[in-house]
């Protein structure tokens, strides 16, 4: 009789790799018999040919001139003809692994959910990005009204506004949703739906939108304070800052009710913020201000995003590159200018184009700038002083929107205002800075970058 260890040591396709006494005794049992009607018809002398290569250097190395496993050399069929997959062999073999396996448990039954109750699934899971847009989109689509729940939009609009997702056709919803539903929502909820769209810099097209907050805000504003000025933080990204809001805000006695609170330093930055938008943007508002010994700095630093990020950053490589082409006295870099927003690079010009040295000049703007108290906006200082003050601003990655090319609302209103205050801003796109290949090709795209604008220097720094 042939044992299926014979089979083994003989078979070309199996040897290689295989030890016999870890795999294939378990199967031995089932296919003697069906091995030993072919020892009746051909016989071991006739099948008996020279052993594979792995199982002859093994047998070498062995001194013995026996495979490893003690078996006989036993020949097969010709190696090109191999087992056929429905043989009887194979059929027994495969028989005995499903034995010996346990069975793998059916699916759990997964519960039948609809509409707001899909969507809700889809935005409770910890791996948002597994679900596609799409997804979302069919889903709010087919949900019933009463199935669109507060917590449910509030949830959609926190997924949008965490993966920076510019969806129209969800946005809109959020913005229908909170206009019919405006009498049962608090300021609370209110500044949770409102935030994707200033984040994102969306203004929807509902044409109900801004009266309902206008509204809404008249109604809640002394009840909740940090949610009305969240509020009209992305109102302001929006540029779409209610008058008779801005007035209750910035009145005294909402100011002196927020002083006492835990959250009184986050509110008077966001005011600081909302008073910097009035100077800037609002020539026509005649109602009451933010006196100045209420006002702190707006962002006296980068952004959490940009700190969290910053391995990613391309600011690093920017700052050699400006060292090496104008020398270090010739910019400044994190500068934090009036009233209150970081600038990544600045630079001092003089009227002729010239890059002169910041310790020589005052790297800072006047503000309010002049021409905004006459009520207009120009983009070239108006002092004394005829040195231009050029910004250098990285348009890094995450601070568009994801798959698109707007920037954040947050980013957008900081050029602006740097923009309307006097300083001249020059973009540096990711694009641009990611297809430079190595500090060579830096230096030469900033100096092509400054000599657009005007400028020129010295001989470059070290």
């Amino acid at each position: 009789m042939v044992s299926i260890t014979q089979l083994h040591a003989s078979s070309p396709a199996l040897c290689p790799g295989l030890r016999c006494s870890a795999v294939w005794p378990a199967a031995a049992p089932a296919s003697t018999a069906l091995l030993s009607g072919a020892q009746q018809v051909g016989g071991p002398a006739s099948w008996r040919r020279p052993p594979c290569r792995p199982c002859a250097g093994a047998a070498a190395a062995s001194g013995t001139g026996e495979e490893p496993w003690g078996a006989a050399t036993l020949a097969g069929p010709e190696p090109h003809q191999g087992f056929p997959s429905d043989g009887p062999l194979v059929c027994a073999l495969e028989q005995e692994r499903r034995f010996r396996l346990p069975p793998k448990p059916p699916p759990p039954l997964q519960p039948v959910l609809r509409g707001g109750q899909r969507l809700e699934a889809a935005l409770s899971c910890p791996r948002f990005l597994r679900y596609p847009r799409q997804h979302l989109i069919r889903s709010l689509a087919e949900a019933r009204p009463e199935e669109l729940t507060p917590h449910v939009m509030v949830l959609l609009a926190q997924h949008l506004a965490r993966h920076r997702l510019r969806e129209p056709q969800l946005l809109e919803a959020i913005a229908h949703f909170l206009v019919v539903q405006e009498a049962q929502l608090n300021s609370k909820v209110v500044q949770k739906l409102v935030l994707p769209f200033g984040r994102l810099n969306y203004l929807p097209l509902e044409q109900q939108f801004m009266p309902c907050l206008e509204r809404i805000l008249a109604r809640e504003a002394g009840l909740a304070p940090l949610a009305t000025v969240n509020i009209l933080m992305s109102l302001c990204q929006l540029r779409c800052l209610p008058f008779r809001a801005l007035h209750f805000v910035f009145s005294p006695g909402f100011i002196n009710h927020i002083s006492g609170t835990p959250h009184a330093l986050i509110v008077r930055r966001y005011l600081s913020l909302l008073d910097t938008a009035v100077e800037l943007e609002l020539p026509g508002y005649r109602g009451p201000r933010l006196p100045r010994r209420q006002q702190v700095p707006i962002f006296p630093q980068p952004l959490i995003t940009d700190r969290a990020r910053c391995k990613y950053s391309h600011k690093d490589i920017v700052a050699e590159g400006l060292r090496q082409l104008l020398g270090e006295e010739k910019y400044r870099q994190d500068l934090t200018v009036p009233p209150g927003y970081c600038t990544d690079f600045l630079l001092c010009v003089s009227s002729s184009g010239a890059v002169l040295p910041v310790r020589t000049q005052d790297p800072f703007l006047p503000y309010p700038p002049r021409s905004c108290l006459q009520g207009q906006a120009a983009p070239q200082p108006t002092t004394r002083d005829p040195a231009q003050r050029v910004v250098l601003m990285l348009r890094e990655r995450w601070h568009f929107c994801r798959d698109g090319r707007v920037l954040l609302g947050s980013r957008a209103l900081r050029e602006r205002h740097l923009g309307l205050m006097g300083y001249q801003l020059l973009p540096l796109p990711f694009e641009e800075l990611e297809s430079q290949r190595g500090l060579p090709q830096l230096k030469s795209y900033l100096r092509q970058k400054l000599q657009a604008l005007g400028l020129h220097w010295g001989p470059e720094g070290g």
